[in-house]
């Protein structure tokens, strides 16, 4: 049977009153669906748990007069899908948010939880004694890494939906902690460490995501999975294209799912430069080089590997296309 574990829950109402009782030790509380399935499998044994739930305005959609799309952190992703204002202007992120596990999960599931979860391995995501019969892992209470057995740092792979389309879209973290408020690029949320892949420091707490406005960008956001639903992406991209006539006057793509963070690719070769197919081959070399896939999941790595190669070629010819 698996128990959670005891813990003391604190429900603030300011993100100020949040701050500070994260900032002497504690987990984030919020829908839920990725943290407590971890901790009944004994991943994670917090004294404290800060839930968020109770803090006004937390889960707020807005759009500035500047036209910069202001999202709470504590949105679910169920309202963040359905949200009238991001379809019609940011259809990639609204498009992520309804691809995330299925309707009971986004009803609970909150931006800031999507964003920030946990990396996944198939050797980590396992019942404690599974986990202890095989000396545990790198990424907790152990010291080996079972992907890559004389690696110093853990290669748990990040699965999230949500990060890769804003990230196209040029979306900035806003983070409130015990030093006060900063921003970032939100690929810059994420570290290539399994173990460690957020740059957030005690105490901090993601608050809002803030989008520019599209400004003649189209997207759409794609993943593999074995079943339609529930599932997280084997490997996933984000594409946001600008087109001038013949030529790709803007090109962003992000991945997931195949590396310990949400990736973003280098792809300023290609603008400037019709897409044909020789563009498209230099751009799946550049997704094969970003991207670092090895055995974290229970499908095979050639297949994840030339899915994602497959999917940047149809994503990037449907935006070009219109279809």
């Amino acid at each position: 049977m698996n128990i959670l574990p005891d813990f003391r829950t604190l429900r603030p109402t300011s993100l100020a009153e949040a701050v500070s009782a994260l900032a002497t030790g504690g987990e984030i509380l919020a829908g839920g669906t990725d943290l407590l399935p971890n901790l009944r499998r004994g991943l994670g044994r917090p004294e404290t748990l800060v839930d968020l739930t109770a803090i006004s305005n937390f889960g707020a959609i807005s759009v500035g007069a500047d036209g910069v799309l202001r999202l709470g952190a504590g949105l679910t992703l169920e309202v963040l899908a359905e949200d009238e204002r991001v379809r019609a202007s940011w259809p990639v992120i609204a498009q992520a948010a309804a691809l995330v596990a299925g309707p009971s999960h986004r009803a609970a599931a909150t931006l800031g939880g999507n964003l920030c979860q946990d990396t996944r391995c198939v050797f980590y995501n396992q019942s404690e004694w599974w986990r202890s019969g095989n000396g545990y892992c790198l990424k907790y209470e152990g010291d080996k890494c079972h992907v890559v057995v004389k690696s110093d740092r853990c290669y748990a792979t990040y699965h999230g939906d949500i990060a890769p389309s804003l990230m196209v879209m040029g979306a900035t973290a806003e983070i409130v902690g015990p030093k006060g408020v900063r921003s970032l690029p939100l690929s810059e949320l994420f570290r290539e460490d399994g173990a460690q892949h957020l740059a957030l420091e005690q105490g901090d707490v993601l608050a809002a995501i803030l989008v520019p406005p599209a400004q003649g960008w189209v997207a759409a956001y794609t993943k593999a999975r074995i079943r339609d639903a529930i599932d997280f992406p084997l490997a996933g991209l984000a594409v946001a294209l600008k087109r001038d006539g013949d030529a790709i006057a803007g090109l962003r793509i992000a991945i997931t799912g195949t590396n310990s963070a949400p990736l973003m690719v280098a792809t300023d070769a290609l603008w400037g430069r019709p897409w044909t197919a020789e563009t498209a081959e230099i751009l799946v070399q550049a997704v094969r080089k970003t991207s670092n896939v090895l055995k974290t999941t229970l499908t095979g790595v050639k297949y994840r590997r030339r899915v994602l190669l497959a999917l940047v070629r149809q994503q990037v010819d449907a935006l070009w296309t219109g279809k």
